[in-house]
């Protein structure tokens, strides 16, 4: 499953906590508050502060008051080891579980039956089936400081200790395959055996993202590139762009300014448009560089997916942006 060779086509970026606290910032945005409805079926807030929302939904907060040992959730999550717990309860995102002094929380996409889940969806139905149920989990992450823990049914269906040792194989510029589990606004969580690493948007392609559901879809196989690796809080790092050459690092060769180049509008916008090269970099046409754009509005002229020809009006390799002119004289 992993390539040992490890092979680089690009650079390595520097992964560090930083990183890792801008995109749990980034979760937090598309984060919100949802009502629990417990075994009776009456709505609960419980919690305080609001956790990152790491799986499209809503991961409700467990109280530390709550947890009856913490001591026995740490290691229950370092031995990675199964558990049975009980279904007392579900909002949007997922399932409030419980038993042997332990609670916690299982996302909806670690739930075998819901997961990647689109079509002919009733989530307060589909987890109200589930009260009552007792479930095989494994501790996928726990945050005492945050009063958060965090079960996976799926991660349950590998044997106790795989974690370990997925993450001693592991090691930053390996290449390995995974099975996406998730797709979110900020980037995708893919299943590389017993461990879920994140490829943030930023690391889908060498071109602008406006979704990652553009780029992958959930139970697809694919390829990435490890960044790097927190085994203590049970996290990944991954890229799929690295995998292929940076059209950027050849661009003021390829593309230099002043040289026209055929394009494809990728988006429409009141401003301009984006199109993208057929070197795969994209670049802003601003609306004051579009013919007849005086007389017409710009989506009367330009659609997604046409071909144009454009001039390179400047390139800012650093930050992997380009203008882009459809006056070409």
């Amino acid at each position: 499953m992993i390539d040992q060779k490890g092979k680089q086509e690009n650079p390595m970026p520097a992964i560090d906590e930083g990183w890792w606290s801008s995109v749990l910032a980034e979760e937090n945005r598309y984060s919100a508050h949802s009502p629990v409805r417990n075994a009776g079926g009456r709505p609960e807030v419980r919690g305080g502060a609001q956790p990152a929302a790491r799986h499209a939904g809503v991961e409700e907060p467990v109280e530390k008051k709550h947890i009856a040992n913490w001591e026995q959730v740490k290691d229950l999550y370092l031995r990675d080891e199964i558990v049975d717990l009980t279904v007392t309860g579900h909002n949007r995102g997922g399932l409030l579980v419980e038993g042997e002094g332990l609670y916690g929380f299982v996302p909806f996409s670690h739930l075998l039956d819901l997961a990647g889940k689109t079509e002919n969806i009733d989530r307060d139905h589909d987890l109200e089936t589930y009260v009552g149920r007792s479930l095989k989990l494994k501790v996928i992450e726990c945050v005492p400081e945050d009063g958060r823990v965090v079960f996976s049914e799926r991660a349950a269906q590998s044997q106790s200790g795989t974690r370990a040792e997925l993450f001693h194989s592991l090691q930053p510029g390996q290449h390995t395959q995974g099975v996406v589990t998730n797709v979110t606004d900020f980037g995708v969580f893919v299943d590389l055996g017993g461990v879920e690493g994140l490829i943030h948007i930023s690391e889908l392609s060498w071109g602008r993202v406006s979704h990652p559901a553009q780029i992958v879809k959930v139970g697809s196989t694919i390829e990435v590139q490890v960044l790097d690796l927190a085994p203590e809080r049970c996290r990944v790092a991954l890229s799929l762009k690295r995998l292929l050459q940076n059209p950027w690092q050849n661009a003021p060769v390829e593309f230099p300014e002043g040289s026209i180049q055929p394009a494809t509008v990728t988006s429409v916008l009141s401003y301009g448009a984006f199109a993208k090269l057929d070197a795969g970099v994209e670049g802003l046409i601003h609306s004051s560089e579009i013919p007849d754009v005086e007389s017409r509005p710009i989506k009367e002229i330009l659609v997604e997916g046409q071909r144009i020809q454009v001039r390179i009006l400047h390139l800012d390799v650093a930050h992997q942006r380009m203008g882009l002119s459809m006056r070409l004289e």
